[in-house]
């Protein structure tokens, strides 16, 4: 029996924050990526929804022995399901795959209490423009709700505890790209 998979969309696609190393681009339909707030954290993170006709990016990457442990702790306020084959395509063959999102009865609309992490977001990007390059990191703006959300300037001190060392061109896409949807950027108090 092979291994499962799972499906990230958000900063499980750098791979520098985890340790699965058998991964593969993936594009899964009927989905499109959300922030979202929930009770169990202090800051907003990423989660998807339901949306006909549209496509996120993401990365797939295999679950050795089917030891879902680790990924379920560092996933902690999210479920896992199955995703159906059919909306999936990736270069991995016929095998399983799960994916994370937000358990509905603890999600709300992120807010100025509960800002998105700029040092989470730069995680974020740079790994979809390691995989998809600069298309992709545009693709995962224009595939992404909820960007009215305050956006905390956390560089000079993470608080993402998987954070990044950014390079200057990446830098400078994630802020013009914050500058162009006209996203709040807030400081630490």
């Amino acid at each position: 029996m092979l291994d499962p998979y799972f499906f990230g969309y958000g900063s499980l696609v750098n791979a520098a924050t985890h340790t699965y190393r058998s991964t593969h681009p993936a594009q899964l339909n009927g989905w499109r990526r959300v922030w979202r707030h929930t009770s169990l954290r202090d800051q907003a993170f990423l989660s998807v929804t339901p949306a006909e006709g549209a496509q996120i990016d993401g990365l797939i990457a295999e679950v050795p022995n089917s030891d879902w442990q680790v990924l379920d702790l560092r996933e902690t306020g999210y479920f896992r399901s199955n995703l159906d084959a059919t909306q999936l395509k990736h270069g991995a063959g016929a095998v399983d795959v799960q994916m994370y999102q937000t358990q509905p009865e603890l999600q709300a609309t992120p807010d100025v209490r509960h800002p998105i992490l700029l040092s989470y977001l730069d995680v974020v990007v740079q790994g979809f423009l390691e995989v998809f390059g600069e298309d992709g990191a545009e693709r995962f703006f224009e595939t992404t709700d909820g960007w009215d959300t305050p956006v905390l300037n956390d560089r000079s001190n993470p608080r993402y505890p998987r954070s990044q060392i950014l390079t200057t061109s990446q830098t400078a896409l994630v802020d013009a790209k914050l500058a162009h949807i006209g996203a709040q950027i807030v400081t630490p108090r």
